[in-house]
């Protein structure tokens, strides 16, 4: 239970003084170097360090191993230097010490084989000596490989919450699972807060997870601050009991030396119990974000473990769906499954225990829609924050269709009602997702863009979903591509933005395999140019309905678990997670 008692100021100053280690350049291993199978080390086109590149042979199972040494076991940085002149992908197996960490990762064509690029994962090494093997798993065999680079990722600095300054809470130890000898119980009020002393050696974006527990069903945010300024505001939903602990992560700058990193109650119920403060330097390389966030639907079509899904693809994030009324102006999962206490929750938490988190969507095609349900902006607002609150969300998208959709008065409302949203909920990403033509979006789209524009919704994406539109079976890349440039010229007119800005704002999320259009067929080759598209452009999110269907079908099966393309389990989500923005 938290404690409701008066103020309890406790002056526990920090008594620690660690830095977070300078991260050490990488070390280059050339390929020229390594072992390798059926290739040859050639100097034929420019651009290559070292004495030369390795080309293989044009056959699956070629490979090159690279020995590399670690200081310590841990989180490494793999960086590998190609150059593919072809126009088609040559993906590769990549194993460490023998075993598969990223199966068919991407080397996508880089415009000329004296023109390269780096394709970067992290996976997890020994200490002392680590094989590393890049096996071709295309009849084309590997890219021209030019090196490995090799780095550790910085260990974090740890910070325990009970050696930090505390305003308006107490050092407890009565709940079992904290680190260090204790944890900070803060009080039940607005203002209470637990101020760190964060020393780094060099400026920069740093990773800030604070390690909690909130054995409520109630978000508690915190405002973070930085060296006295506004790092924006974070949130911690429940964790499900008080013994249970999760980590909530922001990012902010800090300053080279010492800085001042606290954390301070915006509402009565006070903060979470805070266990300690974790801070490294930058995300990992190579691990996709937000932008890289396909569906997953708990309530249809066979749910995959999400878990396992990013276990196997290195997705990190979700976009669950969703939310529709439960009737009246409020919201539940599919419109009858409650928010807190079920199985969507227990699956959130298990993402976000597991390193990941989500974004949930509300709407979609069928179902009773709050946007329609509700009758103000304010009502629905109060619908969306019900939401917005019982995970802590960072994002929600809101996958505006059919009869919402087709109807200005509620267009309006849904502008107005995330325009509420973005005031209450600084930093929080919104997304509107919409049905699109060929050319980009339709007279429906078009208006709710010059609706949103002339009522001044900053919102953060804007995304078309392009199938369901009279496609075919092997033009379907180049016809998203298409519509997504129609969809970033609406954004660019009616917001008066540049072309690289309205870009930064535009995404796309396709549909995997077969789609509701008989003829209509979404290949892995049109996702792969979908990639590649993204990545030139810089996309502010390139997803996919759906996690449900990405297994092959097989004598049966339900068309809503499975793609109907020629395929094996997780290769749409794989290509969609080597998409960073």
């Amino acid at each position: 239970m938290k404690r409701k008692g008066a103020a309890l100021i406790a002056a526990l100053m920090v008594a620690m003084s660690l830095s977070t280690p300078a991260a050490a350049a990488p070390t280059r291993y050339e390929a020229e170097n390594a072992v390798s199978s059926g290739c040859l080390v050639e100097s034929n086109h420019a651009g290559f360090s070292g004495s030369g590149f390795v080309n293989c042979a044009n056959a699956s199972g070629q490979f090159v191993e690279w020995t590399v040494n670690a200081a310590s076991a841990g989180t490494a940085s793999l960086s590998f230097r190609h150059a593919n002149g072809s126009t088609a992908n040559r993906p590769a197996d990549i194993r460490v010490n023998g075993s598969v960490v990223r199966s068919g990762l991407a080397f996508n064509p880089t415009g000329a084989w004296s023109s390269w690029a780096t394709v970067t994962i992290t996976a997890e090494v020994n200490a002392g000596s680590n094989t590393i093997r890049l096996t071709a798993t295309d009849a084309a065999g590997p890219s021209n490989l030019d090196y490995l680079d090799f780095e550790m990722a910085v260990a974090p600095s740890e910070y325990q919450a009970e050696n930090c300054t505390i305003s308006q809470g107490v050092v407890e130890s009565n709940w079992p699972g904290f680190t260090g000898t204790g944890f900070v119980n803060t009080d039940n009020v607005i203002g209470s807060y637990v101020q760190c002393g964060v020393t780094v050696a060099e400026a920069g974006n740093y990773a800030l997870t604070f390690r909690y527990a909130n054995g409520t069903t109630t978000n508690r945010p915190m405002a973070l601050t930085v060296n006295g300024a506004s790092a924006g505001s974070m949130n911690f939903p429940g964790t499900g009991a008080w013994s249970t602990w999760q980590n909530a992560t922001a990012t902010a700058s800090l300053s080279q030396g010492t800085n001042t990193v606290r954390v301070t109650a915006t509402t009565s119920n006070g903060g979470p119990n805070l266990d300690r403060l974790s801070v490294s330097q930058g995300p990992p390389p190579g691990t996709p974000g937000m932008a890289a966030a396909p569906y997953e639907y708990f309530g249809w079509g066979s749910p995959q473990d999400p878990v396992t899904v990013m276990n196997v693809t290195g997705i990190r994030w979700l976009t669950l769906a969703f939310i529709l009324s439960d009737g009246g102006c409020n919201p539940a999962w599919d419109g009858s499954r409650p928010l807190t206490g079920g199985n969507d929750q227990n699956q959130i938490n298990r993402v976000r225990a597991n390193g990941g988190d989500v974004v949930v969507s509300f709407g979609g095609w069928s179902g009773n829609k709050l946007g329609e349900r509700c009758s103000s902006a304010s009502a629905l607002a109060g619908a969306y924050q019900k939401v917005i609150n019982a995970y802590g969300l960072k994002a929600i998208d809101i996958d505006i269709e059919n009869t919402e959709f087709q109807n200005h008065t509620v267009q309006q409302r849904v502008v107005d009602a995330l325009k509420i949203v973005k005031a209450s909920n600084p930093g929080i990403t919104t997304m509107l997702t919409i049905g699109t033509a060929q050319s980009g979006p339709d007279s429906w789209g078009q208006a709710l863009i010059s609706k949103a524009a002339a009522s001044g919704l900053d919102n953060n994406v804007w995304v078309v979903m392009p199938f369901d539109f009279g496609g075919g079976s092997t033009n379907m890349g180049t016809l998203s591509i298409q519509a997504t440039t129609g969809l970033k010229d609406r954004v660019k007119a009616a917001y008066g933005y540049t072309d690289d800005q309205a870009w930064r704002r535009s995404g796309l999320s396709s549909m995997n395999g077969k789609t509701d259009v008989s003829g209509e067929l979404v290949r892995l080759e049109d996702f792969q140019q979908m990639l590649t598209f993204a990545g030139q452009r810089h996309l502010a999110r390139f997803t996919f309905w759906s996690v449900n269907r990405d297994r092959p079908c097989t004598s049966g099966s339900d068309p809503d678990s499975c793609s109907g393309a020629a395929q094996q389990p997780y290769d749409y989500t794989k290509i969609i997670a080597q998409y960073q923005g």
